[in-house]
């Protein structure tokens, strides 16, 4: 896949929430009405039940993108998605078209935007997974697996990298500190999500792109490696920082502002 783009709209996790969505939408057509693509960064289905709420989303957010000028939303899945309906689609390397205008793509998958590399891993693992449904409201299937790192690195080096989970140790203070917060969580619980960060980090590693995007911690920020690679981290539904304006030519850009009312009701849900 070849994008001819020279601007884009990364965004990060909205659960579903069709009301954040309207926002966000009438956002973005306010901030950079010239984009036609959003690359979402992942936990884009409804997160509750995914299974049960995935084809009134999917309705709702292509009448949005029809509505707002915008051709194609590309997601690099999450951790909260419905998996079993989305791995077969894509278990043959190729992003599968789930509705007029929403994408997902596999893992890993490799695209052009404007001639710049970018590598998609998706997937993440689950901090909250002990209060879910396993098959019903969280899946196993969200593991970064060896083969998805080997994959990746073999692809040879990137531009962007787009992830939901993120590396580590992260330069984003504000996911280091969460991420320095464990007694909330089981000792299973934080080592699989170590083990997943650090495969994401082996091949941000191997492959060095100039920058790396994630969703899932619900805390935006950004920081920069010592070797000066940079990590933004995106907010969740409902927070500041949750979509960015991306110049593909130098991978550079600034926040969408999203009004947030002080009563705005949309969910937070546990990463």
């Amino acid at each position: 896949m070849h994008l001819p783009d020279t601007r884009v709209v990364v965004a990060g996790d909205w659960d579903g929430d069709r009301r954040w969505a309207t926002k966000a939408f009438r956002a973005l057509r306010e901030a950079a009405p010239d984009v036609e693509t959003i690359l979402h960064v992942g936990d884009f289905y409804p997160g509750a039940r995914p299974l049960e709420g995935s084809s009134h989303w999917l309705d709702h957010i292509d009448e949005l993108a029809w509505s707002h000028g915008i051709r194609r939303i590309l997601v690099t899945l999450g951790n909260h998605e419905p998996w079993p309906t989305l791995a077969p689609l894509i278990a043959g390397g190729k992003p599968a078209q789930v509705s007029v205008a929403v994408w997902v793509l596999p893992r890993p998958y490799r695209f052009t935007i404007a001639g710049r590399e970018v590598l998609s891993l998706g997937g993440a693992a689950s901090l909250d997974r002990e209060r879910r449904v396993e098959g019903v409201t969280w899946f196993p299937e969200e593991a970064i697996t060896e083969d998805h790192v080997e994959q990746a690195i073999a692809g040879g080096p990137a531009d962007l990298m787009l992830t939901h989970e993120s590396p580590e140790p992260s330069p984003v203070r504000a996911v280091a500190h969460l991420l320095r917060r464990r007694s909330r969580f089981s000792t299973a619980v934080l080592a699989a999500s170590q083990a997943s960060r650090e495969r994401v980090t082996r091949v941000w590693g191997a492959v060095r792109p100039e920058l790396l995007i994630h969703g899932h911690m619900h805390e935006a920020g950004g920081g920069q490696a010592p070797d000066g690679r940079r990590v933004v981290s995106l907010g969740g539904e409902g927070q500041w920082g949750n979509m960015l304006v991306l110049e593909a030519l130098t991978l550079s850009g600034d926040a969408v502002v999203t009004p947030i009312p002080h009563a705005y009701g949309g969910s937070l849900p546990a990463r």
